[in-house]
This record gives structure tokens, sequence and C-alpha cells, in this order.
């Protein structure tokens, strides 16, 4: 078995499979032909926390990665990585475009480089299919390509030398691409240009399915698709509802995955790494701590995987610290330095954010606790934490939220800031960008003593 694992910036679920009008024919084709998960999570919605926590099957926190790569996070556990893995399985293991989980590829364990992080899509494409085109097949291969799109650059989604925002705004009839975001004609445009961006990588992607097809390894390859996290849209992004930690997940191996599954199971990005040991038949490796999803795979699609999945953000742009947990009923989130004004570097520029800025649709409070009934308010926009109903469901959450930090030895749990990083670079909060250059600092161990326990 080969495997391809196609990974992207941004993107949650913001695609044509899954009802958003984003054309995006060859994505829709493989949640057709295999699996598409409705309620996958990621486990930290921060860009390298994100892929550290699939990559490795664990916790950023224990993984080490709790803040972004070029901004001094670094990976602890190499050598818990999939392409370490899987080369000790006896793969070929390539690496095309992006990582974005710190510069020691080649100690994460892979064979070779056809691309390296600041390739544009079309490069990363063309050395991509040029590996499949002559690969010599004595060997599995796993080939992780990994995309900028739909990174916001600047104030829009463009990565084709146009300006940003450069995209149509939408009639008048049309109704907002997420109500959440406003109807104002500014998110329609920025919705416009990142649907011509997710449209631009589903391009990519049908290139390099073409050229496996064509080689003949379509039959024996499964192929993964997913991102990182949420959109780059305002409380989306780097947000612990499930607008920040919804992402796609669509998998596909003709044998193996049974076509047109829907599986609204609650699944984390720590349940791929499980799974694909077991379509291997290899011993899965004691780290793990999610689940196989081979029940749902097999056709069982109402399968209960988990019965609450963990979420964690400590560092993006801003030092940030928070963690959730979340069932299918409800969800937990608990803002440890709170309460404070929203952290608005952790918050990509662009015309939306930039509405939302001029009509003051920031200025709030976020509170120590949110609480969200996911039946009732599936866009948790109501929070529940004060209501004296629902006091036992939060208490019994905040307890399995506790257990669960402690049972992974959290690092926000120390008392000592020296267990993070001393080199992060980050923005301080009361900057409105996560710009670069003169607008970052130094990460201020003082803001340790802002975290609240349990």
């Amino acid at each position: 078995m080969n495997i391809i694992y196609f990974h992207s910036h941004d993107t949650g679920r913001a695609i044509e499979p899954y009802g958003f009008d984003v054309a995006t024919p060859t994505l829709k084709s493989l949640a057709e032909e295999g699996a598409m998960f409705l309620e996958a999570h990621c486990a930290a919605p921060t860009c390298s926390p994100s892929r550290a926590c699939l990559l490795t099957g664990h916790t950023a926190h224990e993984a080490g990665m709790v803040g972004l790569s070029h901004r001094g996070g670094k990976m602890n556990t190499p050598e818990h990585h999939l392409a370490n893995y899987l080369k000790g399985q006896g793969f070929y293991t390539v690496k095309a475009g992006l990582s974005h989980i710190g510069p020691g590829d080649a100690e994460h364990g892979y064979d070779e480089f056809v691309d390296g992080y600041h390739g544009s899509g079309e490069e990363i494409t063309a050395r991509a299919c040029d590996f499949l085109e002559n690969f010599d097949a004595t060997k599995p291969f796993f080939l992780d390509a990994g995309y900028i799109e739909t990174h916001r650059l600047g104030l829009g989604f463009s990565h084709d030398g146009d300006s940003p925002g450069d995209g149509e705004g939408c009639p008048d009839d049309m109704d907002a691409p997420v109500d959440f975001l406003g109807d104002h004609p500014d998110v329609c445009r920025d919705w416009k240009d990142f649907a011509n961006s997710a449209e631009r990588l589903d391009g990519f992607y049908a290139q390099i399915l073409n050229v496996l097809e064509k080689r003949g390894f379509a039959e024996d390859t499964l192929v993964i698709v997913t991102t990182d996290h949420g959109v780059p849209f305002p409380e989306m992004k780097c947000s612990l509802t499930s607008r920040g930690t919804g992402v796609l997940l669509i998998m596909r191996l003709p044998k193996k995955i049974k076509p047109g599954i829907r599986s609204t199971s609650l699944v984390s990005h720590l349940d791929v790494f499980p799974t694909i040991c077991e379509l291997l038949g290899t011993p899965p490796p004691a780290w793990l701590q999610g689940h196989s999803l081979l029940p749902i795979l097999s056709g069982n699609q109402d399968a209960e995987i988990n019965d609450v999945v963990f979420a964690e953000v400590t560092f993006h742009a801003a030092f940030e610290p928070k963690r959730s947990v979340r069932s299918k009923k409800w969800n937990y989130i608990r803002n440890f330095a709170a309460p404070h004004s929203p952290v608005l570097p952790n918050c990509d520029d662009g015309l939306t954010k930039q509405l939302w800025l001029k009509t003051g649709r920031f200025e709030r409070e976020v509170p120590a606790e949110e609480l969200y009934d996911l039946e009732k308010d599936p866009m948790e926009l109501v929070n529940l934490a004060g209501d004296p109903a629902c006091a036992t469901v939060k208490a019994e959450l905040r307890s399995r939220l506790s257990q669960w930090m402690k049972n992974t030895n959290d690092t926000i749990l120390s008392s000592d800031p020296s267990v993070l990083p001393g080199t992060m670079q980050v923005n301080t909060w009361d900057q409105l960008h996560p710009a670069s250059g003169d607008m970052q600092s130094e990460w201020d161990p003082e803001l340790w003593n802002l975290i609240q326990p349990l």
C-alpha cells in the first residue's frame, strides 16, 4: 500500500463536498469514491501544532510544538514522526512542498525532498508528478504533499501575482457565505478570493491523482486529504469552536475503504496515524493516543470511535493558552488567561477583519469558560457556561479536561515558564495583526502569571 497525504493551509471544511459553494470537483470525486468525515477535528487549530499532532499521533504539548515553527516552535519528538515510522516499515518517504513543523525535515524521516516550503503550487505539483512518473515501485511510497493555499497573502488569497482582494464581490441576491461572518459586500468579496484559492488547490490535487492513475498506482494507494484548521476569517482559525477545529478529512483506498461513506462520528487528527497502522497491519507505536477509523472505513459509518476529543492552543502569533473537550452534544472551552479582550494578532488581516474592526464586532470580553450545546447551537454562538441548568455538565467536562491535561503532562499546568521554548517570537496582545519584523517581540515569561487554574 502506498500513501499520499495531501494537506493545505486554512481550508477548514469550506469545500464543495461539505456543502459550500466552492467548486472542488476533485475533492468531490474523492469523497464519493471513499470516506468523508463530517465531524473531523484538528487537535490544535494553529498551523504547526496541528500538523505535529497528526504526524506524531499525540498532543501538541507532548510533541513540543506549542507554537509556529517559523517563530521558534520546535518538535521535540522527531522520532515519532509518521515518515520515520513508515520508513521503518520499508516505505520510501518523500516530501513535496510545505512542512511547517520545523527545519529538521531530514530527522523527521524523509528520504527525498522534491520541493521546499516556498515553492509555488505549480512547482510543488510539477515535482510531485515528476516523482510519481519516475518512481521505480520497488517499495511502497509515502508522499507528503503540502500547499500554502488557502492561506492569506496580504489582504486576499491570491497566489498567482494578482493584487489582494481581486475577487468579485457577491451579487445582491447572494446569501452570506457563512451566516456568522455577515453579509456585507466586503465579506462576500473576501470569501470569493478564498474560494478562488480553494479551486486552484483542487486543480493541483487533480494533476497528481491523474499521474497516480496513469502509473497504475491508484488501486493500491491510500489518499488522505485534510487541512490544519478552520478558514482564516475572524473567530474561526485559532478558535476552539468548530469554526476553528473543524476540518475536512477524506480518505480513499479502493481495495479496503468502502466508497460513499459519509460519517458523522466524532473523530480527531490523532486518529489518522493509528488508522494507517491498522490498514498496513503493522503494530501501532505505544505513544499513539487516537483510535483507528477502520470500523468506519469498512462500512459501519455510524461507528463511534471517540466519546470526546480534545484540542489546544498555546501560541499562534500571540500567547493565548486555551484548551477544549468536545463530545457529540457539548463543547467546553477553558481560556486560561481570561478574562481578556480578543487576541487580535491571532486572526489574519483581511477585508472581513477590517470590517469587524470598523463596526466594533471585536468589542467584547473573552470569558474564562465557554460551553456550547452543539445540537441546539451548531455554530457555537450562545455561551451557556453561566447557565445554572448546565452547571452539572460544565463541571463534568471541566473535570474531564483537567484529567486529560494531567495525563498528558500539559505544559501549562507547570508553574515554571521555562517548560516553553524561550526563543518564541510572538506578537503582543495590543497589536492588531500577526505582522512581521518590527511588529514581533520576544516571548515574555511574565505572561505565564496570567494563567488561571481550572
